[in-house]
């Protein structure tokens, strides 16, 4: 079965599917963009997404292209109409097409286009084992809250980190990690959950979100500020947190094991939690 994706209005097969050399997307990375998990066959987290990408439109003045509902609406069509069980749904909002020039268009409609894509989230063959993470320079722009489709910082810190055997970066600036390069980082010690708080400087990821809602919900301590290289490399534990990856363990950082060199205990529970979290949200859909 050939892939439906959504261009503007249409659901079509993947090969048909075209966007305008004029996108502003395409020219100069002006745009959003939104990764949902989906659990047996539904959306799962809607609300924080939905909050999410409200916000990250609204940083760079480029409107909604249909209400939220819709917006919603077209993502569970995809999701039905590719008979997707458990993947991703990502979808990008661009300012839309016009003629190249910085500045802001004054009457173009933004573009908004989706697809879907087939992953194991729950039995991710990575949870048992943990990944390596590799430490690379942070060399984003200053807005990184803003969930934007210029990604060229991370694509080059992502493939810093994997061509020295990690599966992860962990983006590191003034001698601090910011974040994961496509997730969130914590570090744990003494049973305490440490991660960087939110600001300018990291996305405000909605797994962070969730998982802190679960620490607090089941009596885990969480601390909410910078750590250093060298501390995450004497933390008894490390994990990262996606919409791809839930909440994984990290075992070794620049080639030097973290505690056991396993996934740890806290690690572990708070993938169970998640997991349970969004199992039932997926069946009360």
């Amino acid at each position: 079965m050939r892939r439906i994706v959504y261009v503007n209005g249409s659901f079509v097969p993947e090969d048909q599917a075209l966007i305008s050399v004029f996108d502003r997307g395409f020219i100069f990375g002006d745009g959003v963009y939104e990764v949902v998990p989906v659990i047996n066959g539904n959306l799962v987290d809607k609300q924080y997404f939905q909050e999410r990408l409200d916000r990250s439109l609204k940083e760079l003045s480029i409107a909604w292209p249909c209400s939220p509902q819709e917006y919603l609406q077209v993502m569970q069509t995809l999701v039905e109409k590719n008979q997707l069980q458990e993947g991703i749904v990502y979808s990008q909002v661009t300012r839309g097409v016009a003629d190249r020039d910085f500045t802001f268009p004054s009457d173009t409609a933004p573009s908004f286009v989706a697809f879907t894509s087939v992953m194991a989230l729950l039995d991710n063959p990575l949870k048992a084992p943990g990944i390596a993470v590799i430490t690379t320079e942070d060399l984003r722009w200053k807005r990184r809250d803003i969930k934007s489709v210029n990604l060229l910082g991370q694509v080059l810190a992502k493939q810093d980190a994997v061509s020295k055997g990690g599966k992860e970066g962990w983006m590191v600036e003034d001698g601090f990690i910011t974040e994961g390069v496509s997730s969130t980082a914590y570090i744990v010690k003494e049973g305490t959950v440490i991660t960087r708080p939110l600001s300018n400087s990291i996305l405000p990821g909605i797994r962070r979100r969730t998982l802190l809602e679960i620490a607090k919900e089941c009596g885990i301590k969480v601390d909410e500020r910078a750590f250093s290289i060298e501390e995450a490399l004497e933390a008894d534990e490390a994990f990262i947190s996606s919409a791809t990856t839930l909440a994984l363990g990290v075992v070794s950082i620049d080639g030097r094991a973290i505690g056991s060199g396993k996934p740890g205990p806290v690690t572990q529970r708070l993938r169970e939690l998640y997991t349970a979290r969004v199992i039932k949200e997926a069946q009360d859909c």
